[in-house]
């Protein structure tokens, strides 16, 4: 009986002792949840940045199109409003208010008005 308490007491403290030498595989797996939770606050933050940089560019664009001064010109109004713009020169209205009812600039108005007259030879 003493032998069976003296192996399972060495067994015991040789088991005590091994543990002591193996990994934690509890601290590995939180290394691991670790650099993840890092890596995706890296690629969050990166991401973040570089939608921030594309809405500048975009914001920037759209500036520079509606401040250009050629862009009102040199941009065709469709054949809806062109024929609202007629049909407000038929009904008397003088160019201004066209203008201003069409938001189109008085060039435009005064421009689509006179290809109509160069087409039909006159409203």
């Amino acid at each position: 009986m003493d032998t069976i308490i003296i192996i399972l007491l060495s067994l015991a403290v040789l088991l005590f002792v091994i543990s002591f030498f193996q990994s934690d595989k509890v601290k590995v797996l939180e290394k691991e949840v670790e650099q993840l939770s890092m890596n995706m606050l890296q690629d969050h933050y990166l991401m973040k940045k570089r939608l921030k940089v594309l809405e500048e560019e975009l914001l920037i664009g759209q500036s520079f199109i509606n401040d250009s001064p050629k862009h009102e010109k040199t941009r065709e109004p469709n054949e809806i409003l062109k024929n609202h713009v007629l049909a407000l020169y038929n009904q008397g209205l003088d160019i201004q208010q066209i203008s201003k009812q069409s938001s189109l600039s008085v060039e435009t108005v005064k421009d689509i008005i006179k290809r109509r007259q160069d087409t039909f030879g006159g409203i």
